[in-house]
């Protein structure tokens, strides 16, 4: 039986892990839906997908410098770094910044381009990717295992494209968007750890500085896909209607930053995955059922390959890890014990010897009768011919020091200690 205290702490680890997924969930939800409505959307109609993504960063980055400073003023109600911007950092952080920007670009050009049914299957092959990418920069081939995981999703992939394309929704630059999508978020992965040295591995100071960079970054490139003229003669601009998503599209991804990271620390990197994955699905029923959409066997089929690539792939790698861990727990076990053994040994007691004892057995050594030593072989080395040499003999104790013999290979001898 529990007692009151420990019903009361279960019920609030349970909650807060209920929270904690359900909150990733509607956000990651939500943002997908907001999102296909700003950049497809009969209502809008506005050809800027580029300028949307510019947008959200701009968003992105006013909220962490607000959230900042209230953390200043009320740290016990927000524990945030102060969101200080230098120089050096943001060069520092542009290579990711980079990758950033291709990660968030092609996930919405995708979008813009593919259904929501059919946008997770169509960014698919991230895993894949990493493991491609583990191999080429880590040189570190994956096991067996994770690999048939991976044939897995990229047949659910093929099947997925093929069975769009039967139904006459196919579009061949969303899907080519899609792994482009899927290969920068890959390598953004990769680039993560080495980018989180330069801001004191702060994922909120590195999230602000990849936004950062990124305001810059898309300017050129919203000019040069002409969305600039797109915005400015866009017939919605000064309407709310336009606005609020707009607004609210920026504020939801910057939320995905947060409750990814606290579903991770409420449950654990596992069951996040596990979370993810779940969610797409239940993303795909939502839009299959609020779009009425018809789909086949097969294509439902698809979807359900890849999700299980997608789990038995996080598995097979958590299962691998924990083998890992456990194996260096071991060997740090092994080498701790070795070396107490090791300090034992050389912290043995010291023995002090009297001189007097040491004269009172010599002379009842030399009272007594004289020991027998048998004297080994010497070693003579191969190939060198026997000692004949008097000062050898003399040195190796075959002779004394008058000349005589005194011993013979494997001879007993008699000496008198005196």
């Amino acid at each position: 039986m529990f007692s009151e205290t420990q019903r009361t702490s279960k019920l609030q680890s349970y909650t807060k892990v209920v929270t904690a997924i359900g909150c990733y969930w509607i956000f990651s939800i939500g943002t997908v839906f907001v999102n296909k409505y700003l950049l497809s959307s009969n209502a809008l109609k506005l050809n800027a997908p580029l300028f949307i993504t510019w947008f959200q960063c701009l968003v992105s980055v006013f909220i962490c410098i607000i959230l900042s400073k209230v953390s200043r003023f009320c740290p016990e109600l927000l524990d945030l770094p102060e969101m200080t911007i230098h120089r050096n950092t943001c060069k520092k952080t542009l290579p990711l910044s980079l990758v950033f920007v291709g990660m968030i670009a092609f996930n919405n050009l995708c979008l813009q381009n593919v259904s929501v049914s059919f946008y997770y299957v169509s960014r698919s092959l991230s895993t894949v990717f990493s493991v491609v990418l583990t191999y080429l920069i880590m040189y570190k081939k994956a096991a067996p295992l994770a690999t048939y995981c991976c044939f897995f999703i990229v047949f659910g992939f093929c099947l997925g494209v093929n069975q769009e394309d039967l139904s006459g929704s196919i579009s061949t630059v969303g899907v080519f968007y899609g792994v482009l999508a899927s290969f920068f978020v890959a390598l953004y992965a990769f680039l993560t750890r080495s980018a989180l040295k330069s801001v004191d591995n702060n994922l909120w100071k590195l999230a602000m500085y990849n936004n950062l960079n990124a305001l810059i970054l898309f300017i050129p490139l919203v000019a040069l896909n002409g969305e600039i003229g797109e915005v400015i003669n866009f017939p919605l601009l000064r309407d709310p209607a336009f606005w609020v998503p707009l607004v609210l599209s920026g504020f939801l991804g910057f939320m995905m930053s947060y409750v990814t990271g606290w579903q991770i620390q409420a449950t654990s990197p596992l069951t996040h995955n596990i979370s993810g994955t779940a969610k797409a699905a239940a993303q795909t029923v939502i839009a299959v059922i609020y779009w009425a959409e018809a789909k086949t066997a097969l294509w439902w089929l698809s979807n359900f390959t890849v999700l299980f690539g997608s789990t038995a792939y996080t598995y097979v790698q958590k299962t691998l890890m924990d083998a890992r861990l456990e194996s260096e727990k071991l060997r740090q076990e092994e080498m701790s014990a070795l070396s107490s053994k090791s300090q034992s040994t050389s912290q043995r007691p010291s023995v002090t010897i009297d001189a007097n004892v040491i004269n009172h057995e010599r002379r009842q050594v030399a009272s007594d009768t004289p020991v027998k030593v048998t004297v080994p072989p010497p070693k003579v080395p191969a190939g060198m011919p026997p000692m004949r040499d008097e000062i050898e003999m003399l040195r190796s104790g075959y002779k004394d020091q008058h000349g005589n013999a005194t011993k013979t290979q494997g001879a007993e001898l008699k000496i008198d200690i005196n």
